[in-house]
């Protein structure tokens, strides 16, 4: 047994969390260690009760760790622990960082460089648009975008980063075989080709309301800051936004209309420091990150490269107002693929968006 395949199965025993680890690697110093203890010398380890020590002691009758070995390899899934070198360094700096994390995809040194983006699953339209423009954005400018796969902000969020052709890293509340919210299965696989589904838990292990929680924790952990677009007073992007303030990062907010719920606790965020944001702008000058050099205006259209896609759908657009519908209708893509392309096309500046799904070419 190897390091990665010993954390794995402490990652399996009940009880055995990040923070009973650390204390049992400073007695112990190694996972293969851990699980070679005898049941009274786990007992002795400061915060390690008598539940825990059997439980560790006896680790073969609960865990079947060739079962999860074989359900990673056919899954095409694999592990890294902290001492990988692809384990981010910042997620590494917080109280309790993830034993392993399950990996579907590929992590690379780019994602080291990353900024959550978080929101309410029970969003609005504004919401999910301002999701998708920053993401881009900041995707874009070569950061990583890093959020939770659940419905609303966070699906925006992942599918504004790949409309940019960045990289995104999807942090799941349960295995990667228990997928949720399964709507969703079709977005990660998309994910996993320009970065990563990731998961702390088992391979199948279920999703609940306990388990979102510690998800959120990587999520505020893993960059340099956690951005909340759109949250009600009792969202759980909130409890992202105070992980990640309790991590030492920075907390920024896009604020949003006074009287909609959706925007209640983001707007409070504000009140209370967080960072307000119109832009992308606003979180890399925080950040000293340069963004990419804006088109300049005297740049000809012809001299800009275009997918067919792209050409198809911009010339679909008039100099008046044009709405979304009837771009479908000239362009005869669907729905999905025009607003994933009309984003690209404003962030190139060739077209705006003008309230009530209207576009216009610049």
């Amino acid at each position: 047994m190897n390091s990665t395949e010993a954390s794995i199965a402490l990652n399996m025993v009940p009880g055995v969390g990040p923070v009973r680890l650390r204390r049992l690697l400073e007695v112990f110093e190694t996972p293969e260690q851990v699980l070679l203890a005898r049941e009274g010398q786990l007992r002795a380890v400061d915060g390690i009760g008598a539940e825990v020590a059997a439980g560790i002691a006896h680790w073969e009758e609960k865990v079947d760790l060739t079962a999860e070995l074989a359900r990673i390899q056919e899954f095409g899934a694999r592990v890294i622990t902290q001492q990988s070198p692809e384990y981010p360094r910042m997620l590494q700096e917080i109280s309790n960082p993830p034993i392993v994390l399950y990996i579907w995809g590929e992590l690379t040194e780019r994602d080291q460089q990353a900024i959550g983006v978080v929101g309410s699953r029970k969003t609005s339209h504004y919401g999910l648009e301002c999701a998708k423009k920053l993401s881009y954005q900041l995707a874009y400018a070569g950061l990583t975008v890093v959020s939770g796969l659940a419905r609303g902000i966070d699906t925006a969020a992942h599918q504004g980063a790949l409309a940019a052709q960045g990289r995104t890293v999807a942090v799941i509340g349960s295995g990667l075989m228990d997928l949720y919210p399964p709507e969703n299965q079709a977005l990660a696989e998309k994910i996993t080709s320009s970065g990563a589904v990731v998961s702390e838990f088992p391979m199948t292990f279920p999703p609940s309301t306990q388990t979102f929680p510690y998800r959120n924790r990587i999520v505020a952990g893993w960059g340099s800051g956690t951005l909340v677009v759109e949250a009600g007073l009792k969202s759980g992007a909130l409890i992202t936004a105070t992980q990640a303030l309790e991590h030492g990062r920075s907390v920024y907010a896009v604020p949003g209309q006074i009287d909609r719920p959706t925007s209640a606790g983001s707007n409070r965020l504000i009140q209370q420091g967080a960072k307000l944001v119109t832009g992308a702008a606003d979180i890399l000058d925080d950040l000293r990150i340069l963004a990419p050099e804006p088109r300049k205006m005297s740049t000809p259209v012809s001299a800009i490269p275009l997918s067919t896609e792209e050409q198809s759908i911009l010339a679909s657009v008039d100099n008046a107002e044009t709405p979304i519908d009837l771009i479908v209708t000239k362009s005869g893509l669907p729905m999905p693929k025009v607003a994933s392309t009309l984003l690209a096309l404003e962030m190139k500046r060739l077209v705006k968006q003008l309230p009530g799904q209207q576009f216009v070419k610049l």
